[in-house]
């Protein structure tokens, strides 16, 4: 079965979010689990064991989906999350959770929902990080 065949099975369970949103928080999983793995990595010794990403936290996605929002669409990254349904990190935890339940992502023992609610106010951080990366930009 394809991953969209899945899709459709979830979205007839809930039909908040679109399939875009969907696909858009499997590509926030890995490039979440991807800086995270090359953050290890930096700070790895020779002595340690090797660094396999294999789950991250709820604010490690939240904060990477929001980092992945602004790279994918700039300036319209809020607009394009609320087209989607996607408000807060509650919206991304709802996503989440719909997709655990479908068995399409796996839940650590320590995982939780309300892992992800009320984390930090996203369409405020995507305006503030989009302001700071055009400072950067304009400070170069």
């Amino acid at each position: 079965m394809s991953l969209r065949n899945d899709l459709a099975r979830v979205m007839a369970r809930d039909s908040r979010y679109p399939i875009s949103a969907y696909i858009f928080i499997f590509e926030a999983i890995d490039y979440t689990k991807k800086r995270h793995h090359r953050s290890a990595m930096a700070s790895k010794t020779r002595s340690d064991k090797p660094v396999t990403p294999a789950h991250v936290t709820a604010a490690q996605l939240c904060d990477g989906a929001a980092d992945l929002a602004l790279q994918q669409y700039g300036l319209m990254a809020r607009t394009v999350l609320r087209q989607w349904g996607i408000r807060s990190t509650s919206d991304l935890g709802e996503i989440v959770y719909n997709l655990i339940r479908s068995g399409d992502l796996e839940q650590s023992p320590s995982d939780s929902r309300s892992d992800f609610d009320n984390l930090f106010n996203l369409e405020d951080v995507l305006v503030r990080r989009f302001e700071l990366a055009l400072e950067d930009v304009d400070a170069a």
